[in-house]
C-alpha cells in the first residue's frame, strides 16, 4: 500500500483549524486511520479536539506512538499572503499554506507511515497516534487530556516520536531530545501618585522597577549542562502608560521570561524571584506584587535506544547524523516526557509561523521514508 503523504498535507492544510478550530483536519483523520484499521476516539475537552488513535490489541509487544498536532497560528497579515493561507498551492518545489511546516506536513507523513507500514507488515505490537488541536494555544486541554484519557483508560506508549520540525536548515541535521523550561513571571510595583515638583509627598515605583529588572537580568542563573545551554532571563517589557511628564504614577509594571535548564525547577526560579522582589522592596519602600506562570519544566531523554533509532533512520535516508539538540522553545514533548521516553523529530522549520509558511514537497516524502524505517526497526 503506499499513502501520498504530500496530497495528505495538502488535505490538512485545507482545513482552516487555526487554533481553537477544529477545522476539519481531526475529522479528515478520523476517517483515513479508522478505514485503515486504527480504533479511534475522539478526546475532546472544553471545546478542544483532539484524536487518538491505535492499531493493535496493545496486550502484546510493545506500543510505538506518533504525537502532533493539527492547529495552527492565526495568519497574520492576510494582505501580505502571496498565496491562499489555505490553498495548498505548489509552486516551484514547494507547498505553501499555514500548517505546512507547523506542523501538518509532519501529522501526514507519520499517518502515511503509520498506515503503510501496519497494512504492508503488520507488526507484533502497536502503533499509536495522539494527535491534539490545542498545541498552539494555551496546551491545557491538548496533549494533557489525552495523556490524561489515556491514563483513565489503562491507554499506553512505551516510546513516542513528536513531528514538530527540528532541523535548523537542513533535512535531518537535528532531533530534539529534551527542551529547557519555560515560564513567565510578571511584577507590579505599587507607589503612591504625585506632583513630578513635590516627589517627596509621592513615592515613585519606576526607579525601584528599574533596579529589581537590572538585578535580574545581571543575574547568570548558571553556565549550561552536559545536555543544555546556560538558562536564559531576558526582560520583555516595564509598562507604566504614564502620558504626563509631571505626574509621577502610581504603579508600573514589567515582564520577564526564562528558559531554564534542568540546573532548575520553575519552583526554585520563583523562589529566587520572589526573595529579589522582597530586597527591593525593604529598600525602597515600594510594594511588589508577583505572579507567575509556567509553561513547562525542562526535561531530556538520555540518549538511549530511542534516540539511536531515530539517528540511524535519518541518517539511512538522508546520509546526515543529526545532532541531539535540547535548543529552541517549548513543545508538547514536555507533556509526553511524564509518560514515555520521547524525541522530536521532523522537517526544517525556517518558516514556521511566518507569511508564506511553506514546505519543500520533496522533504515530506522524505520524513514519510525516515518515519517507516523508524517503525520497521523498532519492530524487528
Amino acid at each position: 500500500m503506499t499513502s501520498d503523504p504530500v496530497a495528505l498535507t495538502a488535505d490538512l492544510i485545507r482545513c482552516p483549524s487555526v487554533t481553537p478550530e477544529e477545522g476539519g483536519a481531526l475529522v479528515l483523520l478520523e476517517k483515513l486511520l479508522s478505514e485503515a484499521g486504527f480504533t479511534c476516539t475522539r478526546v475532546d475537552r472544553n471545546g478542544i479536539s483532539n484524536l487518538f488513535a491505535r492499531w493493535g490489541a496493545g496486550a502484546n509487544g510493545r506500543t510505538f506512538g506518533f504525537n502532533g498536532h493539527t492547529d495552527v497560528v492565526p495568519l497574520g497579515d492576510r494582505a501580505a499572503w502571496t498565496v491562499d493561507p489555505f490553498g495548498a498551492e505548489i509552486k516551484d518545489g514547494f507547498m505553501y499554506g499555514r500548517g505546512a511546516t507547523d506542523m501538518k506536513s509532519g501529522v501526514a507523513a507519520f499517518a502515511a507511515a503509520a498506515i503503510d507500514f501496519v497494512t504492508d507488515t503488520p507488526p507484533d505490537g502497536s502503533v499509536v497516534m495522539a494527535i491534539t488541536g490545542d498545541e498552539e494555544g494555551v496546551a491545557t486541554d491538548g496533549t494533557v487530556a489525552l495523556l490524561d484519557w489515556m491514563d483513565a483508560n489503562n491507554e499506553r506508549i512505551d516510546h513516542c516520536l513528536v513531528g514538530e520540525p527540528t532541523c535548523p536548515n537542513n533535512m535531518g541535521e537535528m532531533m530534539k531530545i529534551g527542551r529547557r523550561g519555560s515560564m513567565t513571571a510578571y511584577f507590579t510595583c505599587k507607589g503612591v501618585q504625585g506632583h513630578s515638583a513635590y516627589p517627596h509627598r509621592a513615592k515613585n515605583p519606576i526607579p525601584a522597577m528599574a533596579q529589581l529588572m537590572a538585578r535580574l537580568a545581571a543575574h547568570e542563573l548558571d553556565q549550561g549542562t552536559d545536555h543544555f545551554d546556560a538558562s536564559t532571563l531576558a526582560v520583555t517589557t516595564i509598562d507604566t502608560g504614564n502620558p504626563a511628564n509631571n505626574v509621577i504614577p502610581a504603579e508600573t509594571k514589567s515582564t520577564v521570561n526564562i528558559r531554564f535548564n534542568d540546573v532548575h525547577t520553575s519552583d526554585k526560579i520563583t523562589e529566587w524571584l520572589r526573595a529579589e522582589a522582597d530586597k527591593v522592596a525593604a529598600s525602597t519602600g515600594i510594594e511588589i506584587d508577583m505572579r507567575v506562570q509556567v509553561s513547562g519544566e525542562s526535561f531530556v531523554t538520555p540518549p538511549g535506544e530511542l534516540s539511536a533509532l531515530i539517528a540511524k533512520a535519518v541518517k539511512a535516508e538522508t546520509g546526515i547524523t543529526p545532532e541531539a539538540s535540547t535548543s529552541g522553545g517549548t513543545s508538547d514533548a514536555r507533556f509526553v516526557k511524564s509518560h514515555c521516553p520521547v524525541v522530536e523529530f521532523g522537517l526544517v522549520g525556517k518558516t514556521m509561523h511566518q507569511v508564506d509558511e511553506r514546505v519543500e514537497v520533496v522533504q515530506i516524502e522524505q520524513l514519510k521514508s525516515i518515519y517507516t524505517k523508524i517503525l520497521q526497526d523498532y519492530f524487528a
